[in-house]
């Protein structure tokens, strides 16, 4: 038994627990039974996943080979909990006195990216390509944070530079934070951190679906967006088109395990519409993003912000239920909406304030194109592409400065 994506990964069950799953009674019934169902499956996997990646330097199975295993989603984030653990190790290895630690653990870091990078050398099968690539794409992130760490001669875990990461931590749901998980108490889980921010891992099967290049404009994304639900708020990047606003909000809805919906707003939009959109995401608790937010007319926006101010009052409130456009509804607490806006394109209203009091707003820029370059060259076997990263982007910037503004020269 096993569930299969659209993109043809397939997902065995394990045996023991929770087993099989028998479809019968009303289809609301059985769905919802399901997707707890996958969702106790893919638990369980990671669990078998982090235990056997604790032998990656010592037995038969190295992290490159290791990953076969495992579907991608549960690859990269049993990776993630050990790079957290091995990193917290070194930090501990320093107070205990061991100046080089960090140093040491830069070189494993650098060792386990190049051999995924010789595997992706010699990989014909897509599906597996796909993993190794979401992979190394992440670990470089981890390894470039690990040496800002030694060119900074950081020693001390609770240094902002390592507090403001994503951290991944395998352990028991700790009791009395009113956090949401759908893992039984007795059983440990994925509960992940950020600055004072804290959140259990909500297994949402995404398939084998690659993930952004974690430049530092996205870190500081995530700081403020995870900031925002922290203070029960919305979260609304800004910027011009191409900046990743939308991607980096579904990045982080990915990395978090929670399902996100994306939604292009128009004028077409009524405040039904969005009543029913509001409604889906608590009883859910996904998120919701509104892509070009500001779109919709100033007419319906003013609704929009009492009906989301409904759902953050009973958020902060700790409710159940909650009342909406007068239908009470169950409301799970991780649901968040997050609106994206391309300010000062024709056609775009300006927010009422109310509204804008709901969301906490992040500028984006263009990002640092020397990262993705480097990355897309990591991926696709290049092993000295840091240098190689930095002549690519030199020259396609001189060519778009030198060349004329022709549309087929697309810089």
């Amino acid at each position: 038994c096993g569930h299969k994506a659209k993109d043809g990964e397939f997902v065995a069950w394990p045996m023991e627990t929770p087993g099989p799953f028998t479809v019968e009674g009303p289809v609301e019934q059985y769905l919802a039974g399901l997707e707890a169902h996958i969702r106790l499956a893919l638990r369980d996997v990671l669990e078998q996943a982090r235990t056997s990646a604790e032998s990656w330097e010592l037995g038969d199975r190295p992290r490159e080979t290791w990953l076969d295993d495992y579907c991608a989603q549960l690859s990269l984030l049993a990776t993630q909990i050990i790079w957290t653990e091995e990193t917290a190790r070194a930090f501990d290895d320093m107070e205990a006195g061991s100046e080089t630690a960090m140093k040491d653990y830069k070189k494993i870091n650098e060792d386990r990216i190049d051999r995924l990078i010789r595997r992706v050398q010699k990989e014909k099968n897509a599906e597996l390509r796909t993993k190794v690539i979401t992979i190394i794409t992440i670990d470089v992130h981890s390894r470039d944070v690990i040496e800002s760490f030694v060119v900074n001669k950081l020693g001390d875990a609770s240094d902002f530079k390592w507090v403001s990461q994503l951290r991944f931590y395998w352990t028991y749901t700790p009791p009395g934070q009113n956090l949401t998980s759908l893992t039984p108490p007795h059983q440990k889980t994925c509960l992940i951190k950020i600055c004072d921010w804290t959140t259990v891992y909500l297994y949402e099967y995404v398939g084998n679906v690659g993930r952004l290049v974690i430049t530092p404009l996205t870190d500081r994304c995530y700081i403020t967006l995870t900031q925002a639900l922290n203070l029960s708020l919305g979260g609304a990047p800004a910027g011009p088109a191409g900046t990743g606003k939308t991607e980096t909000t579904k990045d982080l809805s990915r990395a978090l395990g929670l399902p996100i919906v994306v939604y292009n707003c128009s004028d077409q939009m009524t405040y039904q519409t969005t009543a029913q959109i509001f409604m889906g995401l608590a009883q859910v608790g996904a998120w919701g993003c509104f892509d070009e937010f500001n779109r919709i007319s100033i007419e319906v926006l003013s609704v929009v912000s009492t009906q989301y101010k409904s759902v953050l009052d009973a958020i902060r409130s700790q409710s159940k239920t909650f009342l909406l456009a007068d239908e009470e509804l169950r409301l799970v607490p991780t649901c968040g909406a997050f609106i994206t806006m391309n300010p000062g394109y024709a056609g775009r209203t300006e927010l009422p304030e109310n509204l804008k009091a709901l969301f906490r707003s992040v500028a984006m820029i263009v990002p640092n194109l020397k990262f993705i370059c480097e990355n897309m060259l990591m991926s696709e076997g290049f092993i000295i592409a840091r240098l190689l990263a930095q002549k690519f982007v030199t020259l396609y910037s001189l060519c778009k400065e030198l060349l004329s503004k022709q549309m087929h020269y697309d810089w």
